[in-house]
């Protein structure tokens, strides 16, 4: 024991001798699905000879903190314990029990850091691109990650029950690439075609690649999607698979990253690792804090992570400190040096994502490898196989809607109720919010799932990213809401879960003008423009309960990114129960043959155009009336026929800005087609507070406008004729 350390409990020195798996034992909850682990793992629980051995324990090795009356009060490392239970919540000390590999092992970890170096620059060099100092300075980390520490299987990177490793300073790829060659699942050859575009190892990780989980490169969102794993680990699969996120100290100026870090704190995510590679230096510039590591230990304890200051290049602290383990989440502050073991280079500026050339690089391959003592490979421990069987395709609903035409229903309450509806139907169906449950009707989902809520709070960003995370490798079918307009400051996630091939469910509730007087702080108007520019996204605009209803369903068995806009409103149901709902396929709502123009209405402005046509009928004018159902995929073909049908007139009407939303759609749809015009009616500029009729009013997208536009329509048709 080190001097000064404090005093080694009895009950941890009892517990540790028991076989809770040393260094790299696992603690696996055992509790239901969602709740509290209890305080005594699984892994730690002693057996009945043990527990009779222990009672007799002398009053001396009781804690003060459960025995009123014990003279001395507890402290750091405190030694006293009335139970073993007491003795692990309170200061079990994984770091005495830690058993140091032997000198073989901590050399031939030392050379496969070497080893994954020399890759890493190879790769490099060959590519004429890349991040070799970056890579040089986590070779030690990633050695001991993935040569002592994680337990996974080699061939099938997958495995359900398989440690998770995220890489969030994706510029490093290369090092993780290496570490796939070391390990065997890659051919050496394979890295020297690293970000050749015919070659799979591309210039930061994408999930082309089997071992990658979710694509990291636009910095400080690899935790988040780490949180989003851990949690399903410990609450959802419930089993003894852990999560490690490897994060570079120049990312650790995103406020996402503590988005993330206050998530783990909070929830106690004792499964998760997350690595700060702190190597002091950034792209252009060092990073803030250089190597103050305590100013970064102190700020992780602060967010609730039991945080560790190691040398980074020293491989025994490094098996040390992953050896521990604590009733909540670890942070392992990694002091580095930035192109570690490249001579000229180590430590110095301005060598950032650039590879070394030919000759140079060569000479420092001889110079590493002169250090390498042995070329035996290590091989991972296999993992534990308790990951539960997880089925997650066709999602059915229990039972069809249950709604009545023409009784008054919100499409967000809608959205709630089918939410809760579907989790009857499947145990993996599990929902998020960021503190707007009782707005967006996710709360209904809570109140009968809810071990399978979980609450984000007011960071959009991390929601986001702990999706993306829980419905890694199949896992959970996963929806999460909050206001639509919250989404945008979610963008870079929502961007990057795409180029994840995320199956993820968001839905954006108060949409539009129509939300009244909270004012545009509120109102997502911006929405459908973004959810169009992400690729593979579905953006589903409900018209009423019944849609509602059938998005979620066909949403929850979509691939990639599903949108479901909602309105604030209460608007008449319009749809019989058993209407037929899929993506890409219109509704057109009002029919008649005398129909003059096409009016394309969604969500609120769909009810206004019905409300329009009723005042047009008494006029004897008749208009056809298309429900999209989904803006993206657009149902094309529906609207080229109807527009033809009604001498090419079409108007759109959308609550949403101009940029980006339904009319644009549709102007994409037909361009080239003769004889066909598109009047597009959105919200023109910033609105302001005001009463739901009146913000409709004043933008021209209510009935009244619709009214006018249609008459000025027909009014040209007339005059040309």
């Amino acid at each position: 024991m080190a001097p000064g350390a404090p005093a080694r409990c009895p009950w941890s020195r009892l517990l540790s001798a028991g076989g809770a798996g040393g260094p790299r034992g696992r603690t696996r909850p055992a509790s239901p699905v969602g709740a509290e682990p209890p305080s005594l793992p699984p892994a730690l629980r002693p057996s009945l000879p043990r527990l009779l051995f222990l009672s007799a324990l002398p009053s001396e090795a009781r804690c003060s903190r459960s025995s009123p009356s014990a003279a001395a009060p507890p402290g750091p490392g405190c030694c006293r314990h009335t139970t073993p239970a007491a003795a692990a919540d309170c200061c079990l000390a994984p770091m005495e029990d830690y058993h140091k590999p032997d000198q073989q092992t901590l050399q031939a970890l030392k050379d496969t850091a070497n080893r994954l170096r020399i890759s890493s620059i190879k790769a490099t060099t060959a590519a004429g691109s890349g991040h070799p100092t970056s890579c040089c300075s986590a070779a030690e980390i990633m050695s001991v990650l993935f040569f002592h520490t994680m337990k996974y299987k080699v061939q099938d990177p997958r495995n359900a029950s398989n440690d998770r490793f995220v890489l969030s300073k994706g510029h490093a790829a290369p090092i993780l690439y290496s570490v796939w060659a070391e390990a065997g699942f890659l051919q050496e050859t394979d890295l020297l075609n690293l970000r050749k575009i015919d070659s799979v190892l591309e210039g930061h990780p994408v999930p082309r690649q089997a071992f990658t989980d979710v694509a990291t490169g636009s910095l400080g969102q690899g935790l988040g999607a780490a949180c989003g794993m851990a949690y399903t680990g410990k609450f959802f699969d419930r089993a003894s698979y852990r999560v490690y996120c490897l994060l570079g100290d120049g990312e650790l100026s995103e406020g996402s990253v503590w988005e993330a870090m206050a998530f783990a704190g909070f929830y106690k995510l004792d499964n998760l690792v997350a690595i700060f590679d702190v190597n002091r230096l950034g792209q252009s510039d060092p990073a803030p804090l250089q190597h103050h590591v305590e100013i970064y230990q102190k700020r992780c304890e602060a967010f609730g992570w039991h945080a560790i200051i190691v040398d980074g290049h020293s491989v025994e602290e490094l098996c040390k400190a992953f050896g521990q383990a604590k009733h909540q989440p670890t942070a392992i502050i990694a002091k580095t040096f930035k192109g570690k073991g490249i001579s000229g280079v180590e430590d110095k500026e301005s060598w950032h994502g650039k590879p070394l050339p030919k000759n140079m690089a060569e000479q420092v391959i001889l110079e590493i490898d002169e250090k390498i003592q042995n070329k035996k490979k290590l091989s991972p421990a296999l993992p534990e196989e308790d990951a539960p069987v997880v089925n997650i395709r066709n999602i059915k609903m229990p039972s069809p809607p249950s709604y009545k035409v023409g009784e008054k229903w919100a499409t967000r309450k809608a959205y709630g109720v089918a939410l809760a509806k579907l989790g009857h139907a499947n145990d993996r169906v599990i929902a998020l919010d960021g503190d707007t449950k009782n707005s967006t009707f996710s709360e209904l989902f809570k109140k009968d799932h809810p071990s399978r809520y979980i609450e984000c709070y007011i960071a959009e960003q991390n929601m986001v990213s702990i999706a993306v995370g829980c419905a890694t490798r199949d896992r959970t079918v996963a929806f999460a809401s909050t206001f639509a307009t919250f989404f945008t400051r979610a963008f870079d996630q929502i961007r990057m879960a795409a180029i994840s091939e995320s199956n993820i469910n968001l839905c954006g509730s108060h949409c539009g003008v129509s939300i009244g007087e909270d004012g545009p702080s509120q109102m997502g108007l911006e929405d459908l423009s973004m959810f169009r520019a992400v690729p593979n996204a579905t953006v589903f605009y409900p018209g009423d309960a019944v849609a509602t209803e059938k998005a979620v369903e066909i949403a929850a068995n979509t691939k990639g990114i599903c949108f479901i806009r909602t309105s604030r409103p209460e608007n008449p149901v319009i749809y019989n129960n058993n209407e037929d709902f899929h993506i890409g396929q219109a509704k057109v709502v009002l029919k008649s043959k005398d129909d003059q123009v096409t009016v394309i209405g969604a969500g609120v402005t769909l009810h206004e155009a019905l409300s329009a046509a009723e005042q047009l009928r008494k006029e004897k004018i008749f208009i056809r009336v298309i429900d999209p159902f989904t803006i993206k995929p657009l149902d094309k073909k529906t609207i080229l026929e109807n527009a033809r049908a009604t001498k090419g007139r079409i108007i759109t009407v959308e609550d949403h800005y101009h940029e980006g939303g339904i009319g644009e759609a549709v102007c994409a749809a037909v361009v080239g087609e003769p004889g066909i015009t598109v009047n597009r009616l959105a919200v023109s500029h910033v609105p302001r507070s005001g009463k739901s009729a009146e913000l409709l009013k004043m933008f021209g997208i209510d009935k009244d406008a619709i009214v006018q536009a249609v008459k000025v329509a027909v009014s040209k048709s007339r005059n040309a004729e």
